[in-house]
Parts: C-alpha cells; sequence; structure tokens
C-alpha cells in the first residue's frame, strides 16, 4: 500500500482500545493484509509469512466487519 493510499485509509482504521493489551503490529500491516486476501482469494492459513499471523488478520477483519 502506498503512502497516499494509506493517508486515506488511516483515518477509517480504529485506534487501539485504551488500558489493553499494546498493539503488536501496526495497522498498516493489518490492512496491507486484509488487501492481499482478498486480491488473492485464498484462505486465511495461506497468508504469506511476511504479514501478521492469519489469526490477528482474520481478528481483526471479523472484528471491524461486526463494527462496520
Amino acid at each position: 500500500m502506498s503512502d497516499a493510499e494509506w493517508e486515506l485509509l488511516d483515518p477509517l482504521i480504529p485506534d487501539p482500545k485504551p488500558g489493553g493489551r499494546p498493539a503488536v503490529h501496526e495497522r498498516r500491516e493489518i490492512v496491507n493484509a486484509l488487501a492481499y486476501w482478498v486480491r488473492a482469494g485464498c484462505a486465511w492459513r495461506l497468508l504469506p509469512h511476511d504479514l501478521p499471523p492469519w489469526q490477528t488478520v482474520y481478528h481483526y477483519w471479523r472484528i471491524w466487519r461486526i463494527e462496520g
């Protein structure tokens, strides 16, 4: 994802909740993994290993989908 694309999406991505566990992965990496998943149309477990773990990406996708 380019810097220009990230500047457009950054305000739409929720910040980590205060008081919880500190975030391990940057939101931009999560969005990159989601973009890869959509583009490739692959199973969650087939996400490349240079992206955050598939369980983490799936968790954020599920939460953000539920929250709208």
